[in-house]
């Protein structure tokens, strides 16, 4: 039996989030230079959503660019923002017949003015996709997102618009660059390393998380799929026992 094949339709996470790491690595492993490790990885996003949109998953969010990347050599700082672009444009195409919708969150005022405005455009091509959303998170800390959440519910709060003793969970989460989509169910990561490495912080609290020693370029498909056959293999039970899940897991 395939990998796909073993997943179960109806409990399919309905975000899964990745850690794309490993392209330098890989690059190196091959006697190539990074930026070839960097365009292999491009081939891999193409393929996980892909898979992603064909099983049905709501969103995938990739961690493409964070905001320590923006302390790497100018050279390659340069060639991967015009890579990215050049990757979204090449690839609006194939989202657009697939029902993607392509979305992004971080700092993105960081990023070069051509690089954002071709971001936007194609983000405004897929704007009526309905299907999968493909989140690009691109100059991106989870600790920058936090910090402008309590900006905003600070500044809410000295205009009178809220009280303090009334910010929860709830509010933070409203407050956050991910407010339009569900905390992520999985959050992958390749390449070897298990650490979070500034992602999505708040959002994982209760993410299954999935590690592979695989790099970037060369996770497939059916790496992916296996990564869901592992997360519908565990329970979760979010603080609960595991007896409270079953009795409610019964009563559906």
């Amino acid at each position: 039996m395939s990998s796909i094949e073993k997943i179960d339709r109806e409990r399919l996470p309905k975000h899964v989030a990745i850690i794309m790491d490993g392209n330098g690595r890989w690059a190196k492993q091959h006697g190539f230079m990074r930026s070839i490790g960097h365009e292999n990885g491009v081939t891999t996003v193409r393929k996980i959503t892909e898979i992603a949109s064909e099983l049905g998953i709501g969103y995938l969010t990739l961690y493409t660019f964070s905001t320590e990347n923006w302390n790497r050599p100018k050279d390659e700082v340069d060639a991967l923002m015009n890579l990215i672009v050049v990757a979204i444009e090449q690839q609006t195409p194939d989202l657009i017949k697939n029902n993607v919708r392509l979305t992004a969150i971080g700092n993105l005022n960081r990023m070069p003015q051509f690089a954002r405005e071709r971001l936007n455009k194609c983000m405004q091509d897929t704007g009526h996709c309905t299907g999968l959303v493909l989140c690009l998170a691109l100059s991106y800390s989870s600790r920058w997102e936090i910090v402008e959440a309590c900006k905003q519910l600070a500044s809410r709060a000295v205009a009178g618009e809220i009280n303090v003793n009334d910010i929860d969970d709830a509010m933070v989460s409203a407050a956050l660059a991910t407010r339009d989509m569900p905390d992520p169910d999985l959050l992958i990561r390749t390449a070897g390393d298990e650490r979070i490495s500034n992602f999505l912080l708040w959002q994982i609290a209760y993410s299954e998380l999935y590690f592979t020693s695989k790099f970037w370029p060369d996770f497939t498909k059916d790496d992916f799929c296996d990564a869901i056959v592992d997360y519908q293999s565990r329970e979760r039970r979010f603080g609960k026992t595991s007896e409270q899940v079953t009795n409610e897991n019964e009563q559906i």
